[in-house]
């Protein structure tokens, strides 16, 4: 197990809900640097909405979740994550190109020139060379995950939020993504911090994981999924890592 010095993210006794409802409690745990980890648990359990906090779009009832040893903060400069939403959220009207160098025209003195090369090594970063002027109506489900991906890692963050990466996806393309997650977080090291429910894209690319569930408001399990699956006490836990293929949907948040 890695030292504390190693710790990227510490999530500290954290409350998190909306007015007067407690939607998750006491949640404690951490993220190391480097580490691909994620966040797992059925329908309505509160995964998105953790990681909303996590990237710092809202702030928890009580507790503390720190980031590098500081509150996330949103909207106060250049941001210190990438985040890969569910959709991907590529704009319209904009190329891919446009797309990805958003955020380096945005928070870089960097040239025209200089945006246009960091832009064609990120695609092909995600294999997506020479999809520069493509629009994003023009691509198929797995070029538009890929795509923003290549968004989210164009300021090169250390840290990196993929928010249901593989939702939507045929089995085929999704186990293509969960390669390229793979393949980026050995070549980068980055620490990605992952939301799905899919079991492959889990026992695929998840170093550890922490499972949340709706009602215990809270953490009923966090470690290496693959000994959750086959070691854990909990039923509960048994049940998700065990559940049949047709069994998927319901577990979608």
């Amino acid at each position: 197990m890695p030292g504390t010095s190693d710790v990227h993210i510490r999530v500290s006794d954290v409350s998190i809900g909306f007015a007067d409802r407690v939607l998750l409690e006491h949640l404690d745990f951490d993220i190391f640097r480097g580490e691909v980890f994620v966040i797992l648990g059925g329908s309505g359990c509160g995964k998105s909405t953790l990681l909303r906090h996590m990237i710092g779009f809202d702030q928890p009832m009580r507790g503390e979740i720190l980031v590098d040893d500081a509150r996330p903060e949103v909207g106060t400069g250049s941001p210190s994550c990438g985040v890969l939403f569910q959709s991907g959220a590529l704009f319209g009207s904009m190329t891919l190109g446009q797309n990805v160098a958003l955020p380096l025209e945005t928070w870089t003195d960097l040239t025209r020139a200089e945006v246009a090369e960091v832009v064609r090594r990120k695609l092909r970063l995600v294999g997506l060379g020479g999809f520069e002027n493509h629009l994003p109506a023009e691509l198929s489900g797995g070029m538009k995950k890929r795509a923003g991906i290549a968004r989210a890692l164009a300021l090169d963050p250390p840290l990196v939020y993929l928010d249901e990466p593989s939702a939507g996806l045929d089995p085929v393309t999704a186990a293509e993504l969960d390669e390229l997650i793979l393949t980026l977080s050995r070549s980068l090291g980055t620490t990605l911090v992952i939301v799905t429910h899919e079991l492959a894209s889990i026992f695929t690319i998840g170093q550890r994981c922490v499972m949340l569930d709706r009602e215990a408001k809270g953490m009923i399990a966090l470690g290496d999924p693959r000994e959750l699956r086959d070691h854990a006490p909990d039923p509960r836990v048994t049940a998700f890592f065990n559940r049949k293929p047709n069994a998927e949907a319901e577990a979608r948040a």
